[in-house]
């Protein structure tokens, strides 16, 4: 072991100093060499042993020291040196003077000069003791806490933690977010269903259906005004196509006050036509067609059609047939009219809740029982009328699809699409139960009084009435001698739908054989001979004489009068 250490031969170099408090030897730097040695320097003894002589260290107690031999650059000599103080690793007891420095015996003690200490460079340095030092008491190594280094080691199954971990956390959160989401879901089916409750609410409030709410102010129009509401309106002509004859209706939807409503339009409904002169309902249907009817309806009614719907008695029993049967309570028994013998059973029986197929609602809209008015027939076809609505769809494409099925042709403006979805939109007012059939009530002249007509003309159309003038009309007197009670009605309607006024002169205490025909201005004379004509009798009946009063034109009916020839 070398005590120095030479870094480049002759360069700087570096002596023993010691030990540090781990037990590691500790250098410092040695200045150049000088040429006068100091005196003898006093070694350093790192286990606390003083030495009497120079460096000599006697490690075994032997006593005897020994100088280590002297090198010379010069020559090398091999004789016997004087004895030195010295380093006998061997305790022979005679050593030789050791230099460890490369310094020659003789130099002497070095003077000493400032300590520093360094590491040998290119030498790592001082080796951190592991080992902890033992206490003096108990002879047992102090671990101290600085001495400790916690290392963490990568192990085989740190991934497979990671992914547990992060396992855990991704489920945590799917957790959570069901949970947020499903109050989402919770406060928006509340929100809904508070919506869904002030809606019905106030769909009930405005309808007049709530406890303790009168809903006559709603429909009567106290809320609003009768002239603000809006109506969607078209006319309805029912065509008997086997047995002749028309029946109308109007098919009112009340958008505002979402009320529907069918108003029966009598036969003897005085209109006046487009030169002016005053008709009937009938005549105008057979003679001015839909769109000449309509223009006049508008002008006595007030009120604003969008469209006619023709519909001839076999597009009513298809019709019937397509929406499945209808249900309704009938009020009569009527005829098989197919049927040969007369003992055959009804086709339709009176009844509540009655099944009515396409075949039996045809039977049962147009049938007219003897000395029956015509607007007991024309009730029958409200009925249907309104049945027919509440199977229909509510859906308008598929109420569209049905009118297109009827495969019928339809009066412009009106079409397919317009028809079913106005036709939809009632079916859903009817199956609701906001759905009503009123008679617009006609007095036998076939005008309207304001009185009579305001709950209807007023009140559901949303017009005024307009009868034409009186006097524009050829009023006729009719009285009855035939001994044939119907026959009064039954002319009464020959002579309206013709376009006379009808004014009924009661019954005769007899029978006469002849009809009698008179006329008392001779500006008459024409208009009485129309009306023999009207009635299917020979002109020669006609004579000029005394009529009734308020009359232009005196009938008395024979036993020569024959309905079903008129």
């Amino acid at each position: 072991m070398n005590d120095r250490y030479d870094a480049g031969y002759g360069g700087d170099q570096y002596e023993l100093v010691g030990y540090d408090e781990y037990n590691q030897p500790v250098y410092r730097q040695v200045p150049a060499q000088q040429t006068q040695q100091p005196p003898q320097q006093q070694p350093y003894d790192p286990y606390g042993q003083q030495q009497q002589q120079g460096y000599a260290y006697d490690p075994y107690g032997t006593g005897t020291q020994q100088q280590p031999p002297s090198y010379d650059t010069g020559a090398y000599d091999t004789g016997r040196q004087a004895p030195q103080s010295g380093y006998d690793p061997y305790a022979t007891g005679t050593t030789t003077a050791y230099d460890p420095y490369g310094q020659t015996a003789s130099s002497g003690q070095q003077p000493r000069v400032a300590e520093q200490t360094a590491y040998i460079p290119q030498q790592s340095g001082p080796a951190e003791d592991t080992e902890a030092p033992k206490t003096p008491e108990t002879g047992e190594r102090d671990y101290r806490t600085e001495q400790f280094a916690f290392v963490e080691e990568p192990t085989d199954d740190s991934e497979d933690v990671i992914d547990w971990l992060n396992f855990t956390e991704n489920r945590t959160e799917r957790r959570e977010e069901a949970k947020r989401r499903a109050r989402g879901r919770m406060v928006a089916l509340v929100v809904v269903l508070a919506l869904v409750a002030a809606g019905g609410v106030g769909y009930l409030w405005s309808a007049g259906k709530l406890p303790g709410v009168s809903s006559s102010g709603s429909k009567a129009g106290t809320t609003t005004a009768v002239g603000a509401q809006n109506r969607d309106v078209i006319v309805v002509h029912l065509h008997n196509t086997s047995k002749g004859g028309t029946s109308s209706v109007l098919l009112v939807d009340n958008t505002t006050l979402k009320q529907g409503t069918t108003v029966l339009l009598p036969n003897s409904l005085a209109l006046t036509d487009d030169d002016g002169n005053t008709t009937t309902l009938a005549k105008s249907v057979g003679d001015d067609g839909t769109s000449g009817t309509v223009d006049q309806l508008n002008t006595v009614l007030g009120t604003d059609i969008e469209g006619t719907w023709r519909l001839d008695t076999p597009y009513l029993q298809n019709l019937v047939d397509l929406v499945g049967n209808i249900d309704l309570d009938t009020n009569a028994d009527v005829p098989d009219p197919d049927a040969t013998k007369k003992s055959a059973a009804p086709l339709v029986h009176k009844g509540r809740d009655q099944t009515l197929s396409g075949k039996m609602a045809v039977a049962y809209a147009t049938y007219r029982a003897s000395g029956e008015a015509q607007n007991a027939q024309l009730e029958r076809f409200g009925q249907v009328m309104q049945a027919v609505l509440r199977q229909l769809t509510s859906d308008p494409t598929a109420a569209t699809t049905t009118v297109q099925t009827l495969a019928q042709i339809l009066d412009p403006p009106l079409t397919d699409k317009d028809l079913g979805t106005f036709l939809a939109k009632l079916a859903d007012l009817a199956k609701s139960g906001d759905y009503k059939t009123a008679l617009l009530p006609v007095q036998n002249d076939g005008t309207l009084t304001a009185q009579a007509s305001a709950s209807v003309v007023k009140d559901i159309l949303g017009g005024t009435a307009k009868s034409p003038d009186e006097s524009s009309a050829v009023r006729v007197a009719v009285q009855n001698a035939t001994g044939v009670k119907d026959d009064t009605e039954k002319a009464r309607v020959v002579l309206l739908n013709g376009g006379f006024t009808f004014l009924e002169a009661g019954t005769a205490s007899g029978t006469s054989a002849t009809t009698k025909i008179t006329y008392s201005d001779a500006a008459d004379k024409e208009n009485a001979t129309e009306v023999a004509k009207t009635l299917g009798l020979p002109t020669s009946t006609v004579t000029k004489g005394t009529v009734s009063a308020n009359a232009d034109v005196s009938v008395i009916l024979g036993e020569d009068y024959k309905p079903s020839s008129s």
